[in-house]
């Protein structure tokens, strides 16, 4: 892939934009998009577990639900996805069951836990997504965390164990 450090922030930088959204609307603070082996943006997602009521509309599931629905597996293999944090294993799934070849993320799950804390309605796991790349036969890149401090910002105040 032929995407620069310089557009990789950029485009991290832009999920946080989505997070933000996410979050002024009532949804989890988290944004995602694709991006062509160009760093072309693609496709644009946000969490949308509290205006759908969905458990599972984390913002990254959401994305690759309409990219594996859009374009082929061969052409998603030399895609990337960007996510303003690292994904959890359900995302992580979904990236590799669509096919992206490459994931590049802001904080770090971890780091998202430590933050957040025990709230209930985020009870996020610390296994890293390489974790579960690395159980399948897909190769899948990872990037990160790029701009984690930049990332944990919007998380704040958000959650009830960093209010």
């Amino acid at each position: 892939m032929s995407i620069s450090p310089e557009r990789d922030e950029e485009l991290i930088r832009r999920t946080i934009e989505l997070a933000k959204q996410s979050r002024a609307r009532g949804d989890h603070p988290f944004g995602a998009l694709l991006a062509d082996a160009d760093g072309k943006i693609l496709l644009e997602a946000m969490n949308t577990g509290g205006t759908k009521g969905d458990a599972t509309g984390h913002a990254e599931r959401n994305l690759m639900t309409e990219a594996s629905t859009t374009y082929d597996t061969d052409f998603l293999q030399t895609c990337s996805m960007y996510t303003s944090a690292e994904p959890c294993a359900m995302c992580a799934g979904s990236v590799y069951w669509a096919g992206v070849g490459r994931v590049v993320h802001g904080m770090t799950e971890k780091a998202l836990k430590d933050l957040i804390g025990p709230d209930p309605e985020n009870l996020t796991m610390d296994l890293p997504c390489k974790v579960v790349f690395e159980a399948g036969q897909r190769k899948v890149e990872v990037v990160g965390p790029l701009l984690s401090e930049e990332s944990a910002v919007v998380h704040d105040g958000f959650w009830v164990g960093n209010a």
